[in-house]
């Protein structure tokens, strides 16, 4: 089985597949009375020509590390946010597009208050969380053409914790 090091979650290593979701050092504007601190913009959310954004919530069952990855997914036609409403780090699996199929796959460990956008396009692993529960927000594109691409491995890759 082949080994990919699991890192933490840094917005200039997952630059090339989406955007950290998480506070900056400063918000761009405060609002409420000067109570709340307004983080603008962070995410290039897409959800084509043909379709819509919806919000949903998913209650995904915890895994553990190391982790089996057997399979990725990409979404043509629009990007995928996910926003953990848990304190809860989670595993991120991306990898590079490689003449429609993955390359090499990258895996990240987010910290507390960070979320991920997954542009579209980009291969990625299951929603993964590394304890219960396992809930989060989810942004994507709601239409009726399909919008979902799976990728099986012939050999699996073992996620291991690089922290």
């Amino acid at each position: 089985m082949r080994e990919v090091l699991a890192a933490p979650l840094t917005e200039e290593a997952f630059e090339p597949f989406g955007e950290v979701l998480a506070l900056r050092e400063t918000p761009d504007k405060m609002i409420n009375q000067g109570f709340c601190g307004r983080h603008h913009d962070l995410a290039k959310l897409d959800f084509g020509p043909e379709g819509r954004a919806g919000l949903s919530l998913f209650d995904a069952k915890p895994r553990a590390l190391p982790y089996q990855l057997d399979m990725v997914e990409r979404h043509p036609d629009g990007s995928q946010a996910f926003i953990p409403m848990t304190e809860a780090p989670f595993l991120v699996i991306v990898a590079p597009d490689n003449d429609g199929i993955p390359g090499v796959p990258l895996a990240f460990i987010t910290s507390v208050g960070q979320g991920v956008n997954y542009r579209r396009g980009v291969w990625h692993g299951v929603l993964t969380p590394l304890s219960a529960p396992g809930l989060f927000a989810v942004v994507d594109r709601i239409g009726k053409t399909p919008n979902l691409e799976e990728h099986w491995f012939d050999t699996p890759w073992k996620v291991i914790d690089a922290r």
